[in-house]
């Protein structure tokens, strides 16, 4: 039988700190709204799960704006950055009207906005969702993806940094 953990012996800042020492890949997550309208954020929880069926996960706070938008949706697109779009990831991080605003795109079979440059995209169905903690895990099982060798786009220590040139 598992023990319950014990209370932590640090505070949040302390805990982002030392979370904020593992490196991670940036990513944008498009959608489309009920009336048409494209949706995206910018999220650096994003792993695989599975290769067989093919699944990937990321999570996104219970506060965020987005979450109603992403607990309906059926589909979203996971856009993995390269090194080169930082600004992306500052655009789709924004609160602003229209973050697609100069935003150059192509769109999925099924009408999702796949962000041009993207080092690799993952056109998910939204196969299940667990609340936990904080956040809620989206599990997406990938229906496409294509990718090109690219320098990754990389979020350490609360900050966006090239990796390399591509």
């Amino acid at each position: 039988m598992n023990k319950p953990a014990s209370p932590p012996d640090f505070d949040v800042p302390h805990f982002k700190g030392a979370l904020s020492q593992f490196a991670t890949g940036v990513t944008v997550i498009t959608t489309v709204l009920p009336d048409g309208r494209f949706w995206g954020i910018t999220a650096s929880s994003f792993n695989s799960v599975s290769l067989n069926p093919p699944l990937v996960l990321w999570s996104l706070s219970n506060a965020a704006k987005s979450m109603p938008v992403f607990s309906v949706n059926s589909h979203y697109v996971i856009n993995v950055l390269t090194a080169s779009q930082s600004a992306l990831a500052a655009q789709f991080s924004r609160t602003v009207k229209d973050r697609f605003d100069g935003v150059a795109y192509t769109l999925s079979e099924k009408g999702l906005p796949i962000l041009d440059g993207a080092a690799a995209w993952f056109e998910c169905s939204n196969r299940s969702r667990y609340p936990e903690g904080d956040h809620v895990i989206f599990v997406g099982e990938v229906e496409q993806c294509q990718f090109t060798p690219s320098a990754p786009l990389i979020f350490h220590g609360g900050q966006l940094l090239a990796s390399g040139t591509e």
